[in-house]
């Protein structure tokens, strides 16, 4: 029989033909659920043989991969790092400067502002003149401050952050996307001024330990557990999603004790990208190099760094 040359009956027989394939596939499993309601290990067979294949199980190797327990190297190299002293008996606590870039627009000192009310004991100072980066960091190194935030915009929209450990780095450079203030989420609450909990999240790697030490430096190691507050950065794929949140305690008749938890974002959400980590203070021009995200190495989606 040659090809039949009428499209209409061609459609016609196409979806007759697929109707067909489709009552097979489903009798098939009527019969294999009966198979393994008699015999449950057929299924958990099936199960352990049919594992979905995912990006993170396809991740390209690599040997910076952190185990379960980290061997006795990497515990000597964050023991001597540079923030070691937050984590030692004494815990240092951080003090945090928060700007801008130059001539910033109203949407980037409302994210600022945002962003203070995230990071306990942080203060915002506008940038004036054409001091640079570096100069800010000294001077903020000179007064105190441990760490230093710069928050860069393009076309009057915020699109990158710059980390600064004072007062000898690393710097971390980082864009931004997807940010949603709080009065842009839906059913937000009002934040207080308890200091928050921290959760870091899913990073593996040995530079995704220095990032994730880099955030914990930000914040108290001491929360106010009565604030019910909970700060969360969890890295999937290396896209960093910062979100807020805090308990929330409500009656429920369906729970024995008639009470139900639940979450109430607080705002802001945001996602970053790591993009550069300089070593020291950080320089556009002569900064040491000590990872960059290239864009022609995005192209693999199994290849992740943190």
């Amino acid at each position: 029989m040659g090809p039949i040359k009428n499209k209409i009956v061609r459609q016609q027989l196409y979806l007759k033909d697929l109707q067909r394939r489709k009552k097979e596939k489903l009798e098939k499993r009527k019969d294999r659920a009966k198979e393994e309601e008699k015999n449950p290990e057929t299924k958990a067979a099936r199960l352990a043989e049919n594992v979905p294949q995912t990006i993170e199980s396809k991740r390209v190797y690599d040997q910076t991969v952190l185990q379960d327990e980290p061997d006795e190297e990497v515990q000597a190299e964050i023991q001597d790092d540079e923030f070691a002293s937050y984590f030692n008996e004494e815990r240092r606590f951080p003090k945090l400067l928060v700007t801008t870039s130059k001539r910033a627009s109203r949407k980037c000192y409302e994210f600022a502002s945002e962003l203070l009310d995230c990071f306990p004991n942080a203060e915002f100072r506008k940038r004036t003149g054409n001091i640079e980066i570096h100069e800010i960091a000294e001077a903020a190194s000179k007064r105190g401050y441990t760490d230093l935030i710069v928050l860069n915009e393009d076309r009057k929209q915020t699109n990158a952050l710059t980390l600064i450990h004072l007062p000898s780095g690393p710097s971390f450079y980082f864009t931004l996307s997807s940010i949603q203030s709080a009065k842009e989420i839906s059913n937000h609450g009002r934040s207080t001024g308890h200091i928050p909990e921290l959760i870091i999240n899913n990073f593996s790697t040995r530079l995704g330990l220095t990032v994730a030490r880099a955030f914990q430096s930000l914040f108290i190691q001491q929360p106010q557990i009565q604030g019910r507050q909970v700060v969360t950065i969890h890295c999937q794929r290396d896209f960093l999603f910062f979100r807020r949140h805090r308990y929330d305690f409500r009656e429920r008749s369906n729970r024995p004790d008639g009470i139900g938890t639940g979450l109430q974002e607080l705002g802001p959400r945001f996602t970053m990208r790591l993009r550069m980590v300089q070593r020291g203070i950080w320089d556009n021009k002569k900064g040491e190099i000590f990872f960059e995200s290239n864009a022609g190495e995005e192209s693999d989606r199994r290849r992740f760094w943190l």
